[in-house]
């Protein structure tokens, strides 16, 4: 049983397991005082507007100055208040699932905010029907990274509503820019806004660059070869030398290089039929259908496509694979990382750096997908560690690590983009006998009449 969080609580006095489940307690806690702030603020909200409605305030004007008290009360800027403002006026009227996430312990305020966020464009009905599959059930988000949560929140948006989405997606590459900030430590933050093809790109042939220096040896860590890269293909003409003693690659201009893989997952549905479901760009995420479709026309159009097709179980998940060798081979490996897209360790969203054997060969069989898993380098370092196991069920994929408390994670990996339902056939004027094993059903059209 979880330990109470408590003033006082000598932490001396506990094991490891009970310090363990003291943190779970306390983070569990912390995500009801959440909730009963957005109630608070909710509330709050609600007083002063009837206040002001009892004193003739004009209907615009009411409920002005309810951000800067939620600011005061909380110690943050009046931007901070307006947003939290926000979120309690979002969460109590449009998602009540959410919202019981919270005070259920088991949804923070961020997640919360993340999901209202990509709900943000949807009619109420919508909203309320993604906040119910999403939030309505513990399990359906157990493990899921902040950006698995939107990627699915967001997928399901499109669904719901792809003409928005797609007109949506359009405008916004109108507002592509650059911005620089100031960082601490006479540094900045060069961020770039682009449409989802090219900045993959570009973060692709970075990462190429990254990883060719690193194959080399340069004892640069990836981070600085892709900063340094930028900043050379920027600026440094090709045929110029850096003049430093530091071995630093000068990249050609991205534009110049061999094209780039982008990996675009679709349903057939999507990209033959005019489907609505949406695909997934690797490293990205979900794109609307149209988005998708676009991409595909115009990599076609420039003799740069190439179709992989995968299939898929009954339960959405990926065929499996299998290799002699004990490493992974390339194909497989690319396998993996479109199956499991990001870190495979739950409420990791990091970028898969290492392909893991979950169990060793001689217990698990051929080198598989099923006993293969995605890890950023962090996570699979921290596996190493004493204490720590992983295993994989044969049948559906799901890994179990087990820490050296004894307390077990399972992760999944997601399901491809689903395809969408048939076209139901035209109703017939006669009864139709549909057979279902066990049972047998029988539909009886609306306008058929008996002799």
């Amino acid at each position: 049983m979880a330990l109470a969080p408590a003033p006082g609580l000598d932490l001396a006095d506990l094991s490891e397991v009970e310090l363990v489940e003291a943190l779970r307690a306390a983070e569990e806690e912390k995500c009801r005082l959440e909730a009963l702030q957005v109630e608070l603020t909710a509330r709050l909200d609600e007083v002063v507007r009837h206040r002001h409605a009892a004193a003739g305030v004009r209907a615009e004007k009411q409920g002005a100055g309810v951000a800067s008290q939620v600011a005061l009360a909380r110690r943050e800027s009046p931007n901070r208040g307006a947003r939290h403002l926000g979120l309690a006026r979002i969460l109590v009227a449009e998602l009540p699932h959410t919202l019981a996430a919270m005070r259920a312990g088991w949804c923070t305020e961020w997640r919360a905010t993340l999901v209202a966020r990509e709900t943000a464009c949807l009619s109420l009905e919508d909203r309320r029907r993604v906040d119910a599959e999403l939030m309505a059930d513990p399990a359906t988000t157990e493990g899921w990274g902040d950006r698995r949560l939107v990627a699915a929140a967001r997928a399901r948006a499109y669904e719901l509503d792809p003409h928005a989405a797609l007109k949506r997606s359009r405008r916004a590459e109108g507002e592509r820019y650059v911005s620089l900030r100031p960082a601490p430590d006479t540094m900045t933050w060069l961020t770039a806004l682009l449409p989802v093809a090219q900045g993959v790109t570009v973060y692709a042939a970075l990462s190429r660059t990254a990883d060719e220096a690193r194959a080399a040896g340069d004892e640069r860590s990836r981070g600085q070869v892709m900063a340094d890269a930028l900043v050379t293909s920027l600026t440094t003409p090709a045929s110029a030398s850096t003049g430093s003693a530091e071995p630093a690659p000068v990249p050609v201009p991205v534009s110049s290089q061999v094209p780039v893989a982008v990996n675009l997952t679709v349903s057939d549905a999507t990209l033959l039929d005019g489907g609505h479901a949406p695909g997934w760009i690797a490293g990205y995420g979900p794109v609307p259908a149209g988005v998708a479709r676009g991409l595909v026309a115009t990599a076609l159009a420039e003799a740069q496509a190439t179709l992989r097709r995968l299939y898929t179980t009954s339960t959405g998940a990926l065929v499996a694979m299998d290799a002699r060798s004990r490493t992974f081979p390339a194909s497989l490996g690319l396998f993996i990382d479109l199956r499991d897209q990001s870190c495979r360790t739950p409420w990791c969203d990091a970028p898969i750096r290492h392909r893991d054997h979950v169990v060793p060969d001689h217990a698990g069989g051929a080198t598989s997908a099923i006993n293969g898993q995605g890890l950023c380098e962090a996570c699979n370092q921290a596996k190493e560690a004493p204490g720590f196991t992983a295993t994989a069920t044969a049948h559906d994929g799901v890994v179990t690590t087990t820490t050296p408390t004894g307390h077990q994670v399972r992760s999944r990996a997601p399901a491809l983009p689903p395809g969408d339902p048939p076209a139901q056939e035209p109703r017939r004027l006669s009864p139709e006998v549909q057979i279902y094993r066990p049972h047998l059903r029988v539909v009886l059209a609306d306008d058929y009449r008996a002799a």
